[in-house]
């Protein structure tokens, strides 16, 4: 004969405490003393106790599944370094909150309109983060319009009263830039991200706000745009070169990868010739020649930090809108020719 499953009665009565007791700490609830969370949660995991998924979801009218939303930037997704560590970081923290995580990546138009509806409808996610990086004004009202709660991994570019957690970018472009002109380069040029983007936008912005603080002129043949990609970064330094920068701040590090190989390919050095700064601090910039200075943000934090704050939306509401953003640092290596 079967032993009969464990029920919340059950871990109940172990714990000294009252069925709505244990219901309040499987469930996180947040008014139950520490001491007696503790023993309930000491139980559950003596005993093996295992919720019932489906009858908690009716009860809470939650599912337990938050989705990360990718649209029309699939191909990006997959190929850049920088998408992984998030997703990592957002895995991280569903996993440490008990929830399941779900992908939805867009390749057309056309499934974001038929998708997007459906997954704003309450009953498939408990609620949404979507990258912001390439949104799209449409995808971006159609996730407002829908009744799930939602967060935005990035700053929008219009300004709307939404949700949002972004790194301070500006700041990393400033502090990108200054370390360039402080190591008394002349002709500072940059590689900037899609100017369609905040991250593109902003970190340009900080850029132009080092050359303006020194009373430095801003050549605009010296700003060639990129898209965040190593081909793109390549390309760019190749307009950039006959121009004769001396020293380029990159605005990722992926195109930083592809501007050292246009470099080389001329008979530049690094730092000789040109210094180069990066930005993202991804494990690649160690291993390139020589290793890269970048802007680190704190990516898988970011990840992680949007989990929480998703979460904070949907036991709270999102009034007022929660904006977030995270530090830089810059990380001093050898393609500047200074360290620390």
């Amino acid at each position: 004969m079967s032993k009969r499953p464990l029920r919340i009665a059950d871990i109940a009565k172990k714990a000294g405490v009252s069925p709505a007791t244990v219901s309040r700490v499987l469930n996180n609830h947040p008014y139950v003393r520490d001491e007696i969370r503790q023993r309930v949660l000491k139980i559950i995991e003596e005993t093996g106790y295992q919720p019932n998924l489906a009858a908690r979801s009716l009860a809470t009218q939650r599912t337990g599944i938050l989705g990360f939303v990718i649209p029309r930037t699939v191909h990006t997704f997959f190929s850049d370094p920088y998408f992984a560590r998030v997703t990592e970081g957002i895995a991280q923290a569903c996993n440490a909150h008990d929830y399941t995580l779900s992908l939805f990546l867009f390749y057309t138009v056309e499934d974001e309109r038929r998708m997007i509806p459906r997954l704003t409808r309450k009953g498939l996610v408990d609620g949404i983060i979507v990258q912001s990086t390439h949104l799209q004004d449409e995808v971006l009202m159609r996730v407002m319009d829908g009744e799930v709660p939602f967060l935005l991994a990035g700053r929008p570019v219009a300004p709307l009263n939404v949700s949002y957690i972004d790194v301070d970018n500006v700041a990393g472009g400033y502090q990108a830039t200054v370390h360039l002109l402080q190591l008394g380069r002349k002709r500072v040029a940059t590689i900037a991200g899609p100017l369609t983007t905040s991250a593109g936008i902003d970190r340009l912005e900080g850029y132009r706000k080092a050359l303006r603080e020194r009373g430095l002129p801003v050549d605009e043949q010296l700003i060639v745009e990129g898209d965040f990609t190593e081909m793109g970064g390549y390309y760019a330094m190749r307009r950039l070169l006959p121009l004769e920068p001396d020293a380029v701040f990159v605005a990722s590090d992926g195109m930083a990868v592809g501007a050292l190989r246009a470099i080389r390919e001329v008979g530049k050095q690094v730092p000789r010739d040109i210094a180069i700064v990066g930005y993202d601090d991804l494990p690649i910039a160690q291993s390139t020649t020589p290793p890269l200075t970048t802007i680190r943000q704190p990516i898988l934090r970011f990840g992680a930090r949007a989990v929480e704050v998703l979460l904070d939306i949907i036991e709270n509401g999102s009034s007022p809108p929660r904006r977030v953003v995270l530090g830089t640092e810059l990380v001093v290596r050898a393609s500047c020719g200074a360290t620390i």
